[in-house]
């Protein structure tokens, strides 16, 4: 690694950790802690919630993908901008309106308890996978520029992350955030132009060897449950951007800590409209990148992962200072989603579950259990990044997929059900979750391959969130309709009616 590289490293972690503590001082609170007063301009958030979005997946496991295969990942992600300004007008109010600071206070007003303490566990659990898989695969790159194995960048990345997170909250997040996200896009545009400088007709080289080998592709158009067709890839990417609108308390999060609810839909909109060029650039860049090898083959070492191939380009191809302005993109884009998701958690496990089973904790003591959850999730993280190295997998996009669909856990029925449909109440809802998570458990033990061959199915692991979230929405609603007196234990805990969604307004 050159000098220069090195530096530039060294600068951008020292000067998130410099944010961390300034914005220390202004945590005092709770609610300054997890939403900072509720006072972020909107262009700020819009780019926080970006960073978020463009995790070190998007920096590495997107080019590998489309290296590896094609455009066929991207597809889900097409789907956000629609799902995004639908949220605007009818999810943001909703969420917006009394004094929530998690995503799960509203089910237990709708479902009771018991409801709010499965959604909120799901999410910390879902949430703490993806902290070791970004961790994880950001520290690819940077084990082969220092030349060091990869277990002591994990320790560094996340000892950095966590400790700018834990003691400066969501203030330090999103502020990071926006510097980190600059960083990012700066880097991705770099990486191309680069690409691009060192093929011999640059560009060109680019679409013609890429539709050459169909690099540009979707995936087939065909329907069938064993492979990864376009129908199923938009059925996941609708299923998922909905629950991301609905559910996702990192998103959440964000809408509350605007300063209104103008600010917060701006935020929205400015993060859907950017996310998807943003994506486009990563892929067309693992396009470049096969063109590029396929041109020059012996540049690239046998056996190399399509995780490293980006890596590789960046130590073998680039000029002094520039490889580290683009490492230190890679670990803007990880910083940013780590960052949010440990806060995220935090605000969660305080609100959710310490301050609910526990409510004479102090406004001290609150602050001290949120600090003291930020760090361990920290420590779970970095554990959960040197356990992945040893999975085996096609790439990490496609292996975050099907985590991401095994650990879906009906959150989108749950939530569809609790905003639209007001006769299903917490035994009806129980009913479908009951069945919804035999089946994801089966599903996952179909995925590793731990079932007899004659109950096996040939069936995409991309399909569980699909079918787990449908056989949700069609038990509950079949349960709610024989309107049974419900069971001693269920029937109390419904303490609310169903707060109905607010028309759009003009704010």
């Amino acid at each position: 690694m050159k000098v220069a590289d090195l530096l530039m490293l060294v600068l951008f972690l020292a000067g998130m950790a410099a944010m961390g503590i300034y914005f220390a001082r202004k945590s005092s609170s709770t609610e300054s802690y997890f939403l900072g007063n509720r006072s972020f301009p909107g262009w700020a958030v819009g780019l926080s919630m970006l960073g978020t979005a463009i995790s070190s997946v998007t920096f590495l496991a997107f080019p590998a993908a489309a290296y590896a295969l094609d455009y066929r990942q991207l597809t889900p992600n097409l789907m956000m901008p629609p799902i995004a300004v639908l949220a605007t007008w009818i999810i943001i109010p909703f969420f917006r309106r009394g004094h929530r600071t998690t995503a799960f206070e509203f089910l237990e007003e709708r479902f009771g308890q018991s409801v709010r303490v499965y959604a909120a566990a799901s999410f910390i659990v879902a949430s703490a996978i993806r902290l070791a898989i970004v961790l994880y695969l950001v520290a690819i790159p940077i084990a082969g520029m220092l030349g060091m194995k990869l277990i002591p960048i994990i320790l560094i990345g996340g000892i950095v992350v966590a400790f700018y997170t834990a003691v400066g909250g969501i203030e330090a997040v999103i502020w990071t955030d926006v510097v980190q996200t600059v960083i990012l896009l700066l880097g991705g545009a770099l990486c191309v132009l680069f690409v691009a400088l060192r093929l011999p007709e640059g560009l060109p080289d680019v679409f013609r060897i890429g539709a050459e080998y169909h690099k540009f592709s979707l995936g087939p158009l065909d329907f069938g449950f064993g492979e990864r067709t376009l129908s199923l890839m938009v059925l996941l990417g609708l299923m998922s951007f909905i629950a991301e609108y609905t559910s996702n308390q990192n998103i959440v999060q964000r809408w509350l800590a605007a300063g209104s609810t103008r600010e917060a839909r701006k935020a929205t909109l400015l993060c859907a409209f950017m996310s998807v060029p943003t994506w486009l650039l990563f892929y067309f860049l693992g396009t470049a990148l096969f063109a590029f090898y396929h041109i020059f083959p012996g540049q690239l070492p046998e056996g190399t992962v399509p995780e490293g191939v980006l890596p590789h380009f960046i130590t073998t191809q680039l000029p002094a200072g520039v490889g580290g302005i683009i490492i230190a993109a890679c670990l803007a884009a990880a910083m940013s989603t780590l960052s949010s998701s440990i806060n995220g958690i935090s605000s969660v496990a305080t609100v959710d579950f310490v301050r609910r089973f526990r409510p004479q904790t102090g406004e001290a003591a609150a602050m001290n259990w949120a600090k003291a959850i930020s760090w361990g999730t920290g420590a779970l993280m970095i554990a959960g990044a040197v356990a992945i190295d040893g999975i085996p997998r096609e790439s990490i996009a496609d292996f975050t997929l099907i985590v991401g669909s095994i650990f879906g856990g009906g959150m989108l029925a749950i939530y569809l059900l609790g905003l639209f449909v007001p006769r299903v109440g917490n035994f009806a809802l129980w009913t479908g979750l009951a069945a919804g998570l035999l089946f994801n458990l089966y599903m996952g033990l179909n995925t590793l391959g731990a079932l007899p061959e004659c109950v096996r199915l040939v069936i995409h692991p991309y399909w569980t969130t699909i079918l787990v979230n449908g056989i949700v929405l069609v038990l509950a609603l079949a349960a709610s309709l024989k309107r049974r007196k419900q069971p001693e234990g269920f029937e109390h805990e419904q303490t609310h009616s169903p707060e109905p969604l607010p028309l759009p307004d003009r704010e």
